[in-house]
Formats: C-alpha cells, structure tokens, sequence
C-alpha cells in the first residue's frame, strides 16, 4: 500500500509508516505520475484533484487537511468511487483570533471606537459560529446570512444580503467557494455597504472581485484581506491599499493545525482498518504554544486591543508579507504558528 502526502503538513510524518510506503512530496510535485500507484493522498488546497491528477491511478481514498474542498472535483471522485473528507472545523478558532485581532488592530490604528458596532457575518458554519461567539462576547450586535441554513432551518435569525450589508459596520467573509458564492463581493456588493465599514475577508480569493473592492475602498473603512483571487501572484494594487495584507494565514494556529492532522490520519486509519490510529491526536510537542485563556469581559477597546495583539501581533504578519509579497509561498511554508486564544462564553 502507497500513501502520497504534501510534505508541508505538519504533524503527520513518520505516523502511517508501520502501516504503508509513504512518500513525501512537494506540493508541486504531486502530479499524475506520482500518484499513478498510491492507495491514497493527503493533499492540501494547492492540489487539484480531477482527471488530470487521477485518471488510470488507483486512489481510492482523499484526505485534505482543509476545511475547502474548492480544490475537488467531486463528481469524477463519486463516478470512479473515489472517498474524499476533509478537515471540517479544524481552523475555526485559528480564523476567530485572526479576525478580532485585525478589527482591534485596525480600529487602534485609526482611532476608530468600535462601541455600539454591527457586525455582518457571511456564513454560519463553523468559523462564522465561532466569530459569532465571541463578537456577542464582545458586546457587538450581530447579523447573519447563511442562505443554506435558511433553507434548512427556517428564516428566523438569519438576514438577506442586502440589509446585512446595509446596516453592518463591519462585514466579515465566512462561506465556501461554489459557485454561488464566486464573486459574490462584487461591484453591487460594495454600493451596498455602509461608508466607513470594516471589510473583511479570511475566507477565500475567488469570494471577492478584485478590481470592484479597488474601487470601493475610498468609500470603505479598514479592510483587511487574507485570502487573494490568483494566490500565489497577489494583486499589488490591492495589497498597497488594504490595512492589513497576510498570505492566507489566517488558519495557521498550532492548535488548527493539530486538528488537521489529527482529521486526515483518522480518516485514513479507518478507512484502511489501521486500528492504531482510529483516535490519532499529534502531541503537543511545544508547551509554549498551548492555547491560553484570556479575560477580556469589562475590559475597555484599548485593554482588549493591547491583550489581544499581545497573543497574537498581527501587524508582525503584515509587515514580513509586505515586504516580500512574491515569496507568497515561502511565508506559508516557513511560518511559525500561532497558539490560540479562547475566552470562557
């Protein structure tokens, strides 16, 4: 049995060795040659998983440490019988601490009083949950649209588009690339939001027209970006007038990054029978970099920006990818990550 890994995964090597070949590669050197006879892959988004990787292999099971499946073409992997799962939730705190230590951040940098503000969240699921938890922790109002979970659930405490954006002082990315959402940040997306709101976006490139939000950001307050339409060539136009610029690390905690691991192994190990490893959970080798609780209930805007970008400066990020933006990749790959912050709701 063949196993093929992206070699950047953290935390997984040297764990399915007693159990198969194991084979390492770069992110750019998993093509359809190398994977011809693997069993299986754990793959990251950067890989494309459709005819051209897999046509005439025998994969029969793909694991992505993400929680994006953009990268999958699911009904060549249905037709041919192919299982995929992917790591569902491993970033939301990852992304949360991200997000309110850009909006502290930027509204310190600006003195902007974020008290009374309305927060807009584009997605319900796991990580816009998790900003959810903390923004009413935090004393924001918070509106909400999730056009699945309407469906699903019923209308009540979700918004339309249009009047989220309307009434949002700050508005946060959070849904999957489909293709409903492509684009959907768009020229009429932007009219629509209140001047001087914050704009946000952790969740993916292709979520956001490029050149619309250029156009937007004299009307706009911060924005703050993560995640680029064409990664890694990022539009410089746009990073030169963002207030925060980073190289799709929003996700890239310790404890995220454990979870990730943790999911594709698990989802390996039972679908092969390797019993060892049903309950895999990689140790936390770095004691430093444990989550740690921080009380930020009855704390003023600047006890909470001070607390916050004491855990995790942000502004170091921004600066590191400003300075280089076309070592997009590099960053990635080198970058130290962060432990995670939590407050007791």
């Amino acid at each position: 049995m063949k196993i093929v890994i992206d070699k950047v995964i953290p935390f997984v090597e040297g764990v399915l060795e007693p159990f198969a070949e194991v084979v390492y590669l770069d992110t750019g050197d998993i093509v359809r040659e190398a994977v011809a006879d693997a069993d299986a892959l754990i793959i990251r988004t950067r890989t494309r998983c459709d005819a051209s990787l897999l046509e005439g292999s025998r994969v029969a099971v793909i694991a992505t440490a993400s929680i994006g499946t953009h990268h999958i073409d699911f009904e060549y992997c249905s037709a041919h019988g192919i299982h995929v799962c992917n790591a569902s939730g491993c970033n939301s705190g990852a992304v949360m601490n991200y997000v309110f230590s850009a909006l502290y951040g930027t509204a310190s940098r600006h003195s902007i009083n974020l008290s009374g503000y309305t927060m807009g969240i584009i997605g319900a699921g796991n990580v816009g949950s998790r900003v959810e938890q903390m923004a009413l922790y935090l004393g924001f109002k918070v509106l909400k649209y999730d056009s699945l979970r309407a469906e699903s659930e019923g209308p009540d405490g979700f918004w339309p588009l249009e009047e989220l954006l309307l009434q949002s002082n700050i508005v946060t990315m959070h849904v999957p690339i489909n293709d409903t959402t492509r684009r959907m940040a768009d020229s009429e997306f932007f009219a629509r939001m209140r001047p001087g709101a914050f704009f946000i976006n952790t969740a993916g490139g292709d979520l956001v027209d490029e050149e619309a939000l250029v156009d937007a950001i004299p009307k706009l307050g911060p924005v703050i970006i993560d995640t680029w339409s064409n990664e890694p060539n990022v539009n410089k136009e746009l990073l030169s007038k963002v207030d925060i610029a980073t190289p799709h690390i929003a996700n890239y905690s310790y404890q995220g990054k454990q979870i990730s691991a943790s999911t594709v192994i698990r989802a390996i190990a039972r679908y092969f029978g390797f019993e060892p490893l049903y309950e895999f959970f990689p140790p936390a080798a770095i004691m430093d970099l444990e989550a740690i609780k921080l009380d930020l209930k009855d704390k003023s805007q600047g006890e909470i920006a001070s607390v916050i970008q004491y855990n995790y400066p942000i502004f170091t990020d921004d600066f590191m990818f400003r300075i280089s933006p076309d070592d997009f990749v590099k960053i990635r790959e080198n970058y130290n990550y962060r432990r995670e912050f939590y407050v007791d709701y």
